[in-house]
């Protein structure tokens, strides 16, 4: 290996290493800023199950849970600062004519994220209703607090990434993964797989009723992508063809 490739090498770990610090630091300030809000997070979490009082079976569970949410608070108000980081450290790499979409892109993926998260809370509400009922009068529910905080996280968390499938596409059809027309043609397809998806991230006992209100919103995003992709896929490439010596004109 050549000396000045090796230097090159050893530039780019370090700009990641430098990166990653930053990243790490804005995370740690924002989670210890998290954790002294960790009560009223809480609170809000456990709003719609109609201020539901979380039972802790161990010691460390009052610790624990609110590490926990801090962190997750922590990593979210530090997005603009670790996005920033990575779209910087990816930035050499990307074409001038592809540099202009990340930006946008990102507070697309962003925005999405957020009101996934939103739509998610409120679907919270009767879905847990429906959860408690289930238990009947035989059965009596107690409210682990570590369990609960983990599902509601994980809900919320899995709504904002289904809500992020328009970026998705959109970057498939731009790096020329997907094509336009072939969405079309597979939209039963993708309606299906989406209706799989919805299903899964409600675990209710209605097999049609809860996936339904999720699913509606992400098939109007997939119809917004697919009417967006138009304008951003790939031009088809025009193949000119030399005149050979001879040819009459």
């Amino acid at each position: 290996m050549s000396e000045e490739k090796r230097m090159g090498i050893l530039e780019h770990i370090e700009e990641l290493r430098s990166r990653l610090i930053i990243s790490l630091i804005a995370i740690l300030v924002t989670s210890a800023l998290a954790y002294v809000f960790s009560d009223t997070i809480i609170a809000i979490l456990t709003r719609p199950a109609g201020g539901l009082k979380l039972v802790a079976f161990s010691p460390m569970d009052g610790f624990m849970i609110r590490f926990r949410v801090a962190l997750y608070g922590g990593l979210a108000l530090a997005a603009p600062v670790w996005i920033y980081q990575v779209i910087r450290y990816l930035e050499p790499g990307l074409l001038p004519h592809e540099k202009r979409y990340v930006i946008p892109g990102v507070v697309a993926a962003v925005t999405l994220f957020l009101i996934g998260n939103v739509f998610g809370y409120f679907m919270l509400d009767n879905m847990l209703t429906v959860m408690f009922a289930m238990f009947g009068q035989d059965l009596q529910y107690l409210p682990s607090a570590d369990q609960y905080i983990s599902f509601v996280v994980y809900f919320l968390v899995a709504i904002g990434i289904a809500f992020e499938l328009p970026i998705v596409l959109l970057i498939l059809v731009k790096l020329g993964l997907l094509q336009v027309e072939t969405l079309r043609r597979q939209r039963r397809i993708a309606y299906f797989v989406i209706f799989v998806f919805a299903e899964l991230i409600t675990p209710v006992s209605d097999p049609i009723v809860a996936p339904m209100v999720v699913m509606v919103p992400m098939l109007v995003l997939f119809e917004l992508a697919l009417f967006a992709a138009r304008f951003i896929a790939p031009k088809p490439r025009t193949v000119s063809v030399a005149a050979t010596p001879g040819t009459s004109r």
